[in-house]
């Protein structure tokens, strides 16, 4: 019968670095990076959004800003529920997402209309 240390004795620091470690930490930044850089683009079409209350907003431009401000959301959704995050609820209270957006998400619309 032979005896083994614990692997925590036998390796410094108690972790082991394998190039899939590695790879995997790689690939979490890159997704924690993604999912902030789409947090950016829903900040920025909500904040057009805002523009919605000038009077001289055509209707046009109203289902445009609504159409893009549902389609950069809808993306940002996916890229947490890629990083693992399944409930989206506290992204809509935090960015303040209209419902008349969230209401548009996953809307596919015909090419030629924006």
């Amino acid at each position: 019968m032979s005896v083994r240390p614990p692997q925590s004795f036998s390796n410094p620091g108690g972790s082991r670095q394998t190039g899939l470690d590695i790879l995997e930490y790689e690939l979490m930044a890159e997704r924690a990076d993604a999912l902030g850089r789409h947090g950016l683009r829903v900040e920025q079409a909500i904040a057009a959004l805002q523009a919605l209350d000038d009077p001289e907003t055509t209707p046009a431009r109203r289902e445009a800003l609504l159409d893009t401000a549902a389609d950069v959301v809808w993306s940002f959704f996916i890229q947490r529920e890629i990083c693992g995050l399944r409930s989206n609820r506290d992204a809509i209270e935090r960015y303040r997402i209209p419902r008349e957006v969230v209401a548009r998400l996953g809307v596919v619309r015909k090419k030629g209309q924006t």
